[in-house]
């Protein structure tokens, strides 16, 4: 348990320092090689329901087996796998990255540059950058990513070291690329998107627990108990509606995506989100990174008890 609890430490550390690698990132590889999977699947926009459903799902083990077989082989390695632990969990845990995209935001924001801003804002949502709301959608995405990219690789590392947050990392990929509820991706992209909600079921509730007890607690465990159940994302609900509690302000709302507007529930109580709530809500992050890292080190002790 220390051994994992150090690798942790100094993977946030250089996670910190050098940030999201600008070029042979693996994941980018990795999302070549799922065009590659996802090309010899054209035809499938003809098939049945059923047959999309499978293929889908044949595609995803296609590509998620064989790199999780080769992660567990080298975790059986004593002195290899503590090597490359280290670089896998540097390279997937994303707080550094998430700190970058939307630091910016704020300081656009607070220095009137909303032209700026929105552009920063459209590189990391999905939504239309016409209409968007800045500091909401940089929020939710922080609140959200927070979870997604940082503390829910964290705990499968550390129930399943190297083959565990292999495995979360791919499939979160492939739920990115693939969990849309379009005609393209509606059927095929499904087993992607359910096997990701599975696998962050539990990580995000820990999230959302981490952010209500970082902040005000009778606030975000309110907003968790009334309104997460509202939200379309069985894990993104909780963990936004607590972060938004614990922040004491509002998200949420109407967004409108590739043209089409999307009734979405407001999140938390208090004012609408602000510039300078970006960096509280980064803060918050921060503060739960070292929150974990504060319940490790207990854990650990008592292991050597």
């Amino acid at each position: 348990m220390l051994e994992t609890v150090l690798i942790i430490c100094v993977a946030l550390l250089l996670d910190w320092w050098l940030g999201e690698p600008k070029r042979f990132h693996p994941l980018v590889g990795f999302g070549y090689l799922v065009n590659k999977v996802e090309s010899s699947f054209r035809h499938l926009n003809s098939a049945s329901h059923l047959r999309q459903l499978t293929l889908g799902a044949l595609a995803v083990l296609i590509l998620i087996i064989p790199i999780s077989g080769a992660a567990y082989l080298i975790s059986l390695a004593p002195y290899l796998s503590l090597v490359v632990s280290l670089v896998i969990v540097t390279l997937c845990i994303g707080h550094k990255s998430l700190h970058d995209h939307t630091q910016p935001i704020a300081e656009a924001l607070l220095a009137g540059n909303n032209t700026q801003a929105r552009l920063l804002t459209s590189r990391i949502v999905s939504r239309d950058p016409a209409t968007l709301n800045i500091a909401n959608a940089s929020i939710e995405s922080i609140l959200e990513n927070g979870s997604d990219s940082v503390f829910a690789a964290l705990f499968w590392f550390i129930v399943a070291g190297i083959p565990g947050i292999v495995i979360y990392r791919l499939s979160n990929t492939l739920d990115a690329m693939w969990g849309y509820k379009n005609e393209q991706y509606l059927y095929f992209g499904r087993f992607a998107a359910r096997l990701d909600d599975v696998l962050n079921y539990i990580p995000a509730r820990l999230t959302a627990l981490s952010y209500s007890l970082l902040g005000s607690r009778k606030h975000a465990f309110n907003s968790w108990k009334s309104q997460a159940k509202h939200c379309e994302s069985p894990n993104a609900g909780p963990v936004m509606a607590a972060g938004a509690g614990a922040l004491q302000i509002t998200i949420g709302g109407p967004a409108k995506y590739h043209g089409q507007w999307h009734q979405r529930p407001v999140l938390g109580t208090g004012p609408i989100a602000q510039a300078a709530d970006i960096t509280r809500a980064l803060s918050l992050v921060r503060n739960t990174v070292f929150l974990w890292l504060a319940v490790l080190f207990v854990m650990a002790g008592f292991s050597y008890a």
